[in-house]
């Protein structure tokens, strides 16, 4: 299967908080390992690399500097074709949303420009407040949202998607194959494109689309390596192909 990848034109396409990088309490502190950077630097020249991310792309950028990626994507796909007035909107999502949700000690509201991120991470009685979160979101109007890791995601409706994103970008790059790693629920989208694609998910998920899964986040390094590995001398896949676990297996 990976050595499948390294035969053809394919795009390499990650995620970053949860798949390049652990998750954390502050998305401020995520980073890559430095084994994991290093990697990715090696990655990047042998195959078109890009991130997909749910941060703001200049922010994911700053987390990725000195890593030639060809394309760095952020707002869960939205940056790639932005709605007229979604700033404007944003805005106005904002201050509703800090009006009614105030007092609820740990929750942050995330500004990224064309999204908003609502984390609840470091809140107590994390199942009530989601549901509160969501409720206040759907009166938003011209807003669509959706779950994460203990965070809820608003953008505006009819958005690009990390599928719609990550479609384009295969295309624009005349790639016949994908590999996308992700881990969260808003990767869901690029897990079930169509066509030639390897769909990789960080934790296994029963009800997931991705067609394989990694154990952890610390496995991305392995994932890595074996892909640098067959491109740079045309090797068979060795035993370390087997820690990417097919989602629908044993």
């Amino acid at each position: 299967m990976v050595a499948r990848l390294a035969q053809e034109r394919t795009l390499c396409a990650f995620d970053f908080d949860g798949t390049l990088a652990r998750i954390v309490k502050r998305p401020d502190n995520a980073a890559m390992r430095t084994r994991t950077r290093a990697l990715l630097h090696r990655l990047a020249k042998l195959y078109p690399c890009i991130v997909v991310s749910g941060r703001a792309r200049q922010d994911v950028l700053a987390k990725l500097r000195g890593v030639p990626f060809v394309q760095v994507i952020g707002n869960h796909g939205a940056d790639t074709a932005e709605t007229r007035g979604a700033r404007s909107l944003v805005e106005r999502w904002k201050a509703v949303l800090e009006d009614r949700l105030s007092g609820i000690p740990g929750l942050w509201v995330e500004d990224k420009g064309l999204s908003l991120a609502l984390h609840y991470r470091q809140c107590a009685q994390k199942a009530q407040i989601r549901q509160r979160i969501l409720a206040t979101t759907r009166t938003l109007r011209q807003s669509d949202s959706f779950g994460g890791k203990q965070v809820i995601n608003v953008v505006v409706a009819g958005s690009p998607n990390k599928g719609d994103a990550l479609a384009a970008e295969r295309d624009r790059m005349h790639c016949n194959w994908v590999l996308y790693v992700g881990d969260d629920e808003n990767d869901e989208s690029a897990f079930a494109m169509g066509g030639n694609i390897v769909s990789v998910r960080i934790g296994r998920k029963q009800k997931s689309r991705a067609h394989y899964y990694l154990r952890t986040q610390a496995e991305i390094d392995a994932l890595l390596d074996l892909l640098v590995r067959l491109r740079e001398h045309g090797s068979r896949a060795s035993n370390q192909e087997q820690q990417i676990r097919s989602a629908h297996g044993g």
